[in-house]
């Protein structure tokens, strides 16, 4: 009877541990998308955070800051909305409510596109330094794939 409750106890430390780790495993992926990005134009640079539960990228650099017609910083002059069109386009949150599927895959969010001032649908794939951000309108097929490098930072 001892030896009984001793592999039963066993048992169910070991299974205590196995699901600790599952569970800790997808955090650690879910987190891998945080970080500086390079979208393919090489136009700006996005920071993607967590916040919640939840991804966010922002616009944190612009090849071009400055407006070359009115020589003041870049807005968000296609807009849909007047009253954010005096945005400024550093700063600007473009990837919006990301939520970690597993396996690399981030959906449910929402990607905005200064230069047209529309809003897609977008689910990310991240593959090694790479992501892959697909921006569509109703169904994934309908849509278009853009790659952002990671931009590693130098340790000083």
């Amino acid at each position: 009877m001892k030896n009984l409750i001793k592999i039963s106890a066993a048992v169910l430390l070991m299974f205590a541990i196995s699901s600790f780790k599952t569970h800790s495993i997808p955090k650690e992926g879910a987190d891998a998308i945080i970080g500086l990005w390079e979208p393919s134009s090489g136009k700006a640079r996005v920071k993607i955070n967590k916040i919640g539960n939840k991804y966010f990228g922002k616009i944190v650099w612009l090849r071009e800051p400055i407006d070359p017609k009115t020589k003041q910083p870049k807005l968000d002059k296609n807009n849909p909305n007047e009253k954010l069109r005096a945005s400024r386009l550093r700063g600007y949150r473009l990837l919006k409510d990301f939520v970690y599927e597993g396996d690399n895959v981030w959906s449910g969010g929402t990607i905005y596109d200064p230069e047209s001032g529309s809003t897609y649908s977008c689910i990310i794939n991240k593959k090694d330094d790479v992501l892959d951000i697909r921006g569509y309108v109703g169904i994934k097929a309908l849509g278009r794939t853009d790659t952002w490098k990671r931009i590693k930072l130098k340790k000083k």
